[in-house]
């Protein structure tokens, strides 16, 4: 038979009451260790982003199949995403990027370092890079969308493809979420002290109660052995050696004056 042991609300408040320094603890260590890693240990990462545009030009006699072309080139994005991160077109970017400073550190990183997006229905996507270096960030960017516009017309026999804006240097980093990284830091702290605190209290086998024993465990109370402090115990031994001198000093006198008589 599976015994079920219910704990009350009240009974949780008293166990983080408990423990209340224990957890305020934990969650000063791990907050600080997330400011010294976000602040000291992880490397500022800049982005840039470039757009490009997909629209193929008709001559005046196919217009009226403008709309169906449109389409065709919104289709197209999906497979211009894997061109634009392929060997095909990374291998050159890669060759005139690695010298830079920020520089990714090889071609598998590279492409990691570059995301494609765009927007339902929109015939533009955009190309955006990160990189330690702002300058390098933005030179990725403008590289890819370069080399990828001039390769697409050999590997689709079609020019659509056209630059919108070109990336630029933006000095402000994108990541570490340094407020985040904070935050994030407080709430595990919080969880792993709250968790130790149970933990703590689950693995504590030490009988605090009289009715624990009484009511629990079914045994007679023959009796209660108060706890006594050390420092109460040093002050009653000082006492006692007071005591004892205070004592020792009258009798020397009573005998003192015993012998005087006699």
């Amino acid at each position: 038979m599976e015994s079920e042991q219910n704990i009350s609300m009240m009974q949780i408040v008293g166990i983080l009451r408990k423990h209340i320094k224990a957890i305020f603890g934990t969650t000063i260590v791990v907050t600080l260790a997330a400011i010294f890693v976000t602040f000291f240990v992880m490397t500022p990462k800049y982005s840039a982003t470039t757009q490009i545009l997909v629209n193929r030009k008709l001559s005046e006699d196919m217009q009226s199949a403008q709309f169906q072309q449109v389409q065709a080139d919104v289709q197209m994005i999906s497979t211009y995403k894997d061109i634009i991160t392929s060997p095909t077109v990374l291998k050159d970017v890669n060759k005139k990027v690695s010298s830079y400073p920020g520089y990714p550190g090889s071609m598998g990183a590279l492409k990691g370092s570059l995301s494609i997006s765009n927007s339902q229905n929109s015939q533009v996507f955009s190309v955006t890079a990160k990189s330690t270096d702002a300058g390098t960030a933005a030179a990725i960017a403008n590289m890819t969308a370069k080399v990828f516009k001039k390769k697409v017309v050999k590997i689709m026999s079609v020019n659509n493809v056209s630059i919108v804006s070109e990336a630029e240097t933006n000095t402000k980093p994108v990541s570490p979420r340094k407020t985040l990284n904070v935050l994030v830091g407080i709430v595990l702290g919080l969880i792993l002290g709250v968790a130790l605190a149970f933990v703590r209290e689950i693995t504590d086998r030490t009988v605090t109660t009289q009715n624990f024993l009484t009511d629990d465990l079914g045994l007679t109370s023959l009796g209660t052995v108060s706890e006594i402090d050390q420092k109460d115990i040093e002050r009653a031994a000082e006492q006692v050696v007071e005591h004892k001198k205070v004592q020792s000093k009258l009798s020397i006198n009573k005998s003192s004056r015993n012998h005087r008589r006699v």
